[in-house]
């Protein structure tokens, strides 16, 4: 840890930056000034706050250069705490803005390791804060990604002080949807974050292990060690722990919101992105707060707003992967934090307080819609039937989609060889360029064999699909455990496949993710694949598509077909893959269809 700097104090004037940064791989176009009393701003570098267990974490103090208490702002986050522009921003709008670094990283002491310090850590910052002589007792909290994580862990500690939150594209707990994926390692996402955050812990660690003076009496001159850097374990020990336990068991169930909802008092704004990794959980925050908060006034101060976001920047013309949605599409990131945290703490009257608790973005349309509840009440789950006589093997076969339930079809096959699985084109990753996540072209999979197409004729008129996204496949396996995957994909006249949505089973957790259950080789199967949510219209001469296979890799692991856990797993073994779809075994998409 780097020496605390000396706390100093300075005053700067407001200003609008051109972008604000609330992770440390998402950068969202800053809004143009709001109305209303602006302040000069205070600023206080390097605050230390002392947790319970004697840690110090470092904050930086944004706050009205003006008398009076304010309500405070808090962001707790492990991607670096200094955002002047932010903090400049809302603070010039009547707040006390606190920017902390979490346990562990960057300028705060103790050991970094996800979710365990956050309630603790999170309780003791919100009552220090609330504690402040220019604080009026409210302290509301914001950001995205791990920063909405220690909001919703803070919630769960229920500190009295803590009146609202705006956790934004983050879960609802952190072994299923953050970490695994109906049984299977969200892969890309954990290894492309854990080697994001080691960076910071090499530096510290590197540093504490340095022994120059030590060092410079080795011989030969040569041979001098430079540094003496820490192991892989030793800078994310973490990560071993997240293969090791691959059920939903103890280890997950302590850092669990979604166990927590009945107890939470706060106000929340859940935002959401149709191409983020975390939907499913943003989603799942607001639908159950609404329902099981501890008071009703908790349970009337939920909002949903959900944008066709990834989890990445979206460009100032609105484009996410490969598609353009927008200027709309663009989120104002510091009007919507004051516009919020205006309404839940300050009482002001204004689109919070008197609009439609939810806010979805269609896309296909590409425009917003104010509705009174997710999924929408007016819904109409339709049952699409998969059939084929051919073969629905790749683009070329004759798979299709219909309303008419099978009688009697042969079923499909293919060949699972985990040595050559299906790959990744965008959809729900993080994090980097490497992978870009969004909406992309899926046409580069569809002539492969191991890839199973079920489409509808061109649709006569546009059809709205807006909610929850299931599949029911009936399938089996020569292996002894295996994966099947599903994709939503909306097809334009040209042949141009748009990601819209997926999901995976791992069929040893088809039944429990607590509990692996181990398949008979040849056994049929039911498997339910959740796909979670999308809201597209499908305009008139597209197609309704839907992609089945057995890998989407590296979004989630490969499963090595062995049943063996995937802790220091190397053995592959190919599978053959059956899948049904006759009277008796009746494999469907079911779509939330919205009359229009």
């Amino acid at each position: 840890m780097r020496p605390a700097k000396e706390t100093m104090t300075r005053t700067i004037m407001r200003r609008i930056p051109a972008v604000l940064t609330l992770l440390s791989s998402l950068v969202i176009p800053s809004p143009a000034a709001s109305f209303g009393e602006e302040y000069q701003v205070h600023v206080q570098a390097g605050v230390p706050v002392r947790m319970r267990d004697g840690v110090t974490l470092m904050a930086d103090i944004y706050r009205p250069a003006a008398p009076g208490k304010f309500p405070v702002l808090l962001e707790r986050t492990p991607y670096n705490r200094r955002d002047a522009a932010t903090g400049t921003f809302l603070a010039s709008r009547g707040y006390v803005v606190v920017l902390q670094d979490t346990r562990g990283r960057f300028d705060s002491g103790g050991e970094f390791y996800p979710f365990r310090y956050e309630s603790q850590d999170g309780y003791d910052t919100v009552e220090w804060a609330a504690s402040l002589d220019y604080s009026d007792g409210q302290v509301g909290m914001f950001g995205g990604s791990y920063v909405g994580a220690t909001q919703m862990l803070a919630a769960m500690a229920k500190p009295p002080h803590l009146v609202a939150i705006f956790p934004y594209v983050t879960a609802s707990e952190y072994y299923d949807g953050w970490t695994y994926q109906s049984g299977a390692l969200m892969q890309w996402f954990v290894s492309s974050w854990t080697t994001g955050l080691a960076l910071d812990t090499l530096q510290r660690k590197t540093s504490a292990r340095s022994r120059p003076k030590e060092w410079v009496e080795q011989m030969p001159l040569e041979t001098y060690p430079l540094l003496s850097p820490a192991t892989a374990t030793d800078l994310a020990p973490y990560f071993r722990d997240w293969i090791e336990h691959e059920r939903g068991d103890d280890y997950w169930r302590q850092w669990k919101i979604s166990d927590h909802y009945h107890e939470m008092t706060v106000k929340a704004l859940h935002s959401g992105g149709w191409h983020d990794i975390f939907l499913k959980g943003s989603i799942a925050n607001f639908i159950e707060m609404r329902r099981k908060a501890a008071t009703q006034g908790a349970r009337n101060g939920q909002r949903l707003l959900v944008g066709p976001w990834a989890h990445a920047a979206t460009s100032p013309e609105g484009k996410i992967g490969d598609v353009v949605f927008g200027k709309d599409a663009v989120l104002d990131m510091n009007q919507t934090i004051l516009k919020w945290h205006d309404f839940a703490l300050k009482g002001q009257t204004n689109e919070y307080a008197s609009g439609a608790p939810v806010r979805i973005f269609i896309m296909g349309d590409n425009v917003w819609r104010d509705e009174q509840e997710f999924p929408l009440a007016r819904t109409r789950y339709t049952r699409y039937f998969l059939h084929s006589s051919r073969g629905a093997n790749s683009v070329a076969g004759d798979g299709f989609l219909s309303f008419e339930a099978p009688a009697a079809e042969r079923p499909d096959t293919y060949e699972y060889e985990p040595r050559n699985p299906l790959p990744t084109i965008g959809g729900r990753l993080c994090c980097g360029p490497a992978l870009p996540p969004g909406p992309f072209d899926q046409r580069p999979n569809e002539s492969r064999s191991d890839l199973l197409v079920f489409s509808t004729p061109p649709l006569a008129r546009d059809i709205e699909v807006t909610g929850f996204v299931t599949a029911e496949l009936y399938a089996a396996s020569s292996a002894r455990d295996t994966d099947f995957t599903a994709m939503l994909v909306d097809v334009e006249p040209n042949g141009y496949a748009r990601f819209l949505t997926d999901g995976i089973v791992r069929a040893r957790y088809r039944n429990s993710m607590e509990q692996g259950e181990p398949i008979i080789p040849g056994t049929i199967y039911k498997y339910t694949i959740d796909l979670w949510a999308t809201s597209n219209v499908f305009k008139a001469g597209h197609r309704i598509r839907l992609y089945i296979s057995s890998s989407n890799f590296p979004r989630f692991d490969r499963n090595l077909n062995t049943g063996e856990p995937i802790l220091g797993a190397t053995r592959m073994e190919k599978a053959r893959q059956i899948v049904y779809h006759d009277a008796g075994h009746p494999s469907v998409l079911i779509l939330p269809i919205i009359p229009r």
